[in-house]
């Protein structure tokens, strides 16, 4: 008897070589223990060596792999053919809302920019020398954000979100999430500058609270509600300048 195998129908693309993007069946070995992530680097290693796909660590922590696998975002080392049986089609395309470089692989350019417009880093509000210590800071204090420094920048979030795929000046759901990380800690003293991004009608207002990028987190991250804390403190922040004008933000 010969053994289970499993299909992998891939999409192929080579913008300003191919017409149009074109799908290419592979047959791939079924084992229990692979992810789609195996399936793909056995036909790279074993049958297309032209086929061009992103992964690093294989772990879920790098955020590399992220493609659609049958219509959902997800990331190929957490999809197991486990989940499928022999004999199975397995549709991968590229993350959607992203413009293809070449097959799966998608420009990140767009939301390299906007990570550094809400400057997503730890900015103190007063820098200490080596010689006055760590930034310290209370486990509660750490629970108040640790959910939000979770993501991985994978971009599942921004391809399954329909305003961003409708208007790529939105700031996003990951960009957003890691500046209300940055905003909720103690550390930090750089609120009014995200605010001012995050706050614009790109940013949070553009949000219409559809949830698809929480649903696809691999992190749970929830940038949905990310998303909502920062209406709120936006909201009371402007409250508090019109009643206290000479207070701070």
């Amino acid at each position: 008897m010969a053994d289970p195998t499993i299909n992998l129908k891939i999409l192929r693309y080579r913008p300003g070589q191919d017409k149009a993007p074109v799908y290419q069946t592979y047959q791939v070995p079924f084992r229990a223990d692979w992810v789609v992530l195996d399936a793909m680097n056995w036909v790279k290693d074993h049958e297309d060596g032209t086929l061009a796909f992103r992964w690093s660590c294989r772990m879920g922590v790098c955020g590399s792999c992220g493609m659609n696998i049958d219509g959902t975002p997800a990331l190929a080392c957490h999809v197991a053919l486990s989940d499928y049986k022999a004999g199975d089609t397995i549709v991968v395309d590229a993350l959607g809302n992203f413009p293809i470089v070449r097959d799966l692989v998608v420009d990140i350019t767009d939301f390299m920019h906007k990570l550094k417009e809400v400057k997503a880093w730890t900015i103190p509000v007063e820098e200490k020398s080596v010689e006055q210590g760590e930034y310290l800071q209370s486990p509660a204090e750490l629970a108040s954000f640790k959910q939000f420094s979770m993501c991985i920048n994978c971009l599942l979030c921004y391809a399954a979100c329909p305003v961003y795929g409708m208007d790529s000046t939105f700031i996003g759901p990951a960009a957003i999430a890691l500046a209300h990380r940055y905003n909720q800690d103690s550390r930090d003293g750089a609120n009014s500058e995200r605010i001012d991004v995050i706050g614009d009608h790109e940013g949070i207002w553009s949000c219409t609270f559809v949830g698809e990028c929480s649903v696809v987190c691999p992190k749970s991250v929830d940038p949905a509600a990310a998303i909502q804390r920062s209406k709120v403190s936006t909201t009371m922040d402007w409250f508090t300048s019109v009643l206290l004008p000479g207070g701070n933000r």
